[in-house]
């Protein structure tokens, strides 16, 4: 296997959760059913401050090699500055709620290969979330905030080029490609998990894509 048949795997092994994280509802479960401005900022506030936490982790790791290391001390910084971003559109200081399953995941985490398989799935999950919010905005006719997703989206897009070349250097053998596969496939799954149960405790059906 190599880095571009592991994205390709990811996603076909994760296509329905994927479909369905990418779809209408997902926002709607973020929110937990609260579809305004000011609740979508604080979901998207909440996932960007627990991406920085973690990847913060990762990088003051001295057991992770150099490189992961520098990689995820950069993404920590870009997801710090997402995250100010977005509470500068908060009315209120922002108060971050209980760490998103799938962070508490991939905080589980040790080792270098399943780091950044477990990464990319993450990002792969999360760039379908900016997509539901780039079109809440839109559909609110707040294209200046429409955009500011759009970019940070853009960004992800940027984490995910990068990780796959990084994969290519701490996946020595085939399993460690399986490694980081199954711990990609984990993080999607941790995320789908979450948005299911919380569709479910308020007696939403999480299977039809809308």
């Amino acid at each position: 296997m190599n880095p571009d048949e592991f994205l390709d795997a990811v996603r076909d092994d994760n296509e329905t959760a994927l479909s369905r994280l990418g779809s209408s509802k997902s926002l709607y479960a973020e929110t937990e059913g609260e579809m305004d401005p000011e609740t979508v900022f604080r979901a998207a506030a909440d996932a960007e401050y627990a991406a920085s936490e973690t990847f913060q982790t990762w990088a003051d790791d001295e057991d992770a090699s150099e490189s992961v290391r520098e990689t995820f001390a950069d993404f920590a910084e870009q997801e710090r500055d997402h995250y100010e971003q977005v509470v500068g559109k908060l009315d209120d200081d922002h108060e971050p709620s209980e760490v998103p399953a799938v962070h508490d995941y991939l905080r589980g985490i040790e080792d270098d290969s399943g780091r950044v398989g477990g990464f990319l799935g993450r990002t792969l999950a999360s760039g379908k979330s900016k997509e539901q919010m780039v079109g809440f905005f839109v559909g609110q006719a707040d294209p200046q905030t429409a955009q500011l997703f759009r970019d940070l989206g853009g960004d992800l897009d940027g984490q995910i080029e990068r990780a796959t070349e990084l994969l290519a250097e701490v996946c020595e053998s085939d399993e460690d490609f399986e490694r980081a596969l199954e711990a990609a496939s984990g993080a999607i799954q941790a995320a789908y998990d979450e948005y299911t149960e919380t569709l479910e405790g308020m007696g939403v059906n999480p299977k039809p894509v809308c």
